[in-house]
């Protein structure tokens, strides 16, 4: 009978004899298990973003987002505090697909400062017809009971 292949764990400890000398190797390995997952997650949420963004989907581009009146968006020198008052105000500095343009998200740094809370700092484009708006922003996201939100979102703006 063909034995199964040695992976993780039991791999570390084959190279090392068995011996307690693996348990340092296996504690690195369990913490870039747990650390890179949720970076990659956030990763992905972001990506949701900018797609749901580029098919002029406000809608779906706030499913980033924390659906709590707890949420605050801070950005121009105004701070917007619960999720509803957020979709309002994107909607009003949004009306339509030419005003969205198409968005990128770039230069992303993501911490994770707890397994269930992180900070992603990046730089925001949009590309439309008339102009190319840019900016930086750092997000707070906490790991809810539907994945990764973001519950606090600092956005500034760039020189033209």
């Amino acid at each position: 009978m063909k034995k199964p292949p040695i992976v993780g764990a039991q791999a570390c400890c084959a190279l090392f004899g068995g011996t307690l000398k693996c348990a340092p190797a296996m504690a690195l390995l369990f913490a870039v298990a747990i650390w890179a997952a949720p970076a990659d997650d956030i990763q992905q949420l972001l990506a949701g973003q900018s797609a749901a963004w580029n098919r002029g989907d406000l809608d779906g581009f706030m499913q980033g987002y924390w659906k709590s009146d707890r949420l605050r968006f801070a950005s121009g020198g105004k701070i917007t505090s619960g999720w509803q008052t957020t979709l309002e105000r994107y909607k009003k500095s949004y009306p339509d697909k030419a005003a969205m343009g198409t968005l990128t998200f770039s230069e992303l740094d993501i911490t994770l400062l707890a397994p269930d809370a992180a900070i992603a700092f990046g730089r925001w484009e949009l590309a439309r017809e008339k102009d190319q708006p840019w900016g930086l922003f750092t997000l707070t996201l906490r790991r809810t009971a539907d994945g990764w939100r973001i519950v606090h979102d600092h956005t500034s703006s760039g020189s033209p």
